[in-house]
């Protein structure tokens, strides 16, 4: 595909950031009540970039899961979550029963775990109930938004982050999201070690949209480590459209082979670079940065016809090209621009990462044929949901038009397909202690 041209000059849309957020709003002492709320997240552009280092555009939504928190003296984290109708007990010592395959609970016990494992004696037993307005497994990261829940609970009615270590770790919201990524990917976090966590070798995302982006805006970050590169404000007059697809984007169980497969190509171009350079990148955006010649190398070391070398292409362009130009494409209102970049990503996720099913592709074609100035799937991919953008004064009504043309190709998913037209919010923030 030819590169995308637009009008060149000033970006006056975007809003440089040098420096890093701020600093967590941390308690000093325990409490014995808490609540929490944290957002859903949108991922505008990034597709599997993250845990190779790469770029992402990012939002968080409006929707997104509540916690309400207590202290209970029992040495077990009980967590209620009503939108399964299902409570489970989880040990603080480690000795909870193994969880079926794919159960939702898995992330709330690696939680536990791990703040057991990383800071013993500090977590206290509690009741957790857990009430969501995001839809399970669509690809807005319920499952993420599990993870960050849970663990500032637990973090507050222990009085975590009043410890040194944890204060030496997390200084700030996104070192915060690096460790909450940690826990979900069972990776080490400097001193903070690792262990068993869901089983997906993801990266931290969907945990930076969380606790980093800021109401009404994208923000484009890179990783490894966590970096925001810019603020772009949402395009005056024109809103997102989400379909939720019905089809399950689950990272666990059944689809976590599928899932790694595309996280783990890209540990093995690592290793070959590496191998073959006597280099220890730690990154595929690193490895490709280190040298003019390294991605040519790269190609050349994967091969041609290959899955490892459509996964490299895609990431390349979706980080190093598609990404940058689309945000500063948005951000001077370049609309045009921003649609065929948004096209070209959709179609290195059908082709070069191989995670699209028909549904996801089926939306993000239709909402184009329909109208919108851009649209894409997003999330880990095998599923999950699409966003469109388009006219703010038009929302609802695309809104409608895009599901029952979906409905009347996939009659079967009436149950559970919807739309929405999604507001963009801020970080999750803690909604009252002790009360």
């Amino acid at each position: 595909m030819d590169p995308v041209l637009y009008p060149t000059g000033p970006v006056t849309g975007a809003i440089n950031i040098a420096a890093k957020v701020s600093t967590p709003d941390a308690l000093t002492a325990p409490v014995d009540q808490v609540s929490w709320f944290v957002p859903g997240r949108i991922e505008v552009l990034g597709k599997h970039t993250d845990y190779a280092g790469g770029r992402s555009l990012l939002a968080a939504v409006d929707r997104g899961i509540t916690f309400k928190a207590r202290r209970l003296d029992q040495p077990l984290v009980r967590v209620y979550s009503s939108a399964i109708g299902e409570s489970v007990d989880i040990a603080i010592d480690g000795e909870t029963p193994p969880l079926p395959p794919g159960h939702w609970a898995a992330y709330p016990e690696a939680v536990v775990a791990r703040l057991a494992a990383n800071f013993p004696g500090h977590v206290p037993g509690a009741q957790i109930e857990v009430d969501s307005t995001l839809p399970l497994a669509s690809g807005m990261s319920s499952s993420s938004a599990m993870v960050i829940g849970i663990a500032r609970c637990l973090i507050d009615l222990g009085g975590i982050a009043s410890l040194a270590l944890f204060r030496r770790h997390i200084r700030d919201y996104e070192s915060l999201a690096g460790y909450m990524a940690c826990i979900e990917n069972g990776m080490t976090f400097g001193d903070l070690k690792g262990r068993r966590g869901v089983g997906t070798f993801g990266g931290s995302e969907d945990h930076t949209a969380m606790l980093c982006c800021e109401e009404g805006k994208l923000a484009e970050y890179s990783f490894s480590p966590v970096r925001r590169r810019a603020l772009v404000p949402v395009p005056k007059g024109y809103a997102f459209v989400v379909a939720v697809s019905g089809v399950l984007a689950e990272k666990t169980g059944a689809a976590r082979e599928a899932y790694n497969r595309v996280s783990l190509a890209v540990r093995e171009i690592v290793g070959l670079w590496n191998s073959d350079t006597g280099r220890s990148d730690a990154s595929l955006a690193e490895a490709i940065a280190s040298s003019e010649y390294a991605l040519e190398r790269m190609r050349e070391l994967v091969g041609d016809e290959t899955y490892l070398r459509r996964r490299l292409d895609q990431f390349y362009a979706e980080s190093e090209e598609i990404v940058p130009l689309a945000a500063d494409a948005l951000a001077g209102s370049h609309l045009q621009a921003f649609g065929e970049l948004v096209d070209r990503s959709q179609e290195l996720a059908e082709s070069g990462l191989e995670n699209q099913v028909q549904q996801t592709v089926f939306l993000a074609h239709s909402a184009r044929r329909l109208g919108a100035v851009a649209a894409s799937a997003f999330g880990a991919g095998f599923g999950g949901s699409v966003w469109a953008l388009v006219k703010r004064d038009e929302a609802e009504a695309f809104a409608s038009k895009w599901l029952a043309e979906y409905l009347s190709s996939f009659p079967y998913l009436k149950d559970t397909a919807a739309t929405y037209v999604a507001e963009f919010a801020g970080r999750a923030y803690r909604r009252s202690t002790n009360g």
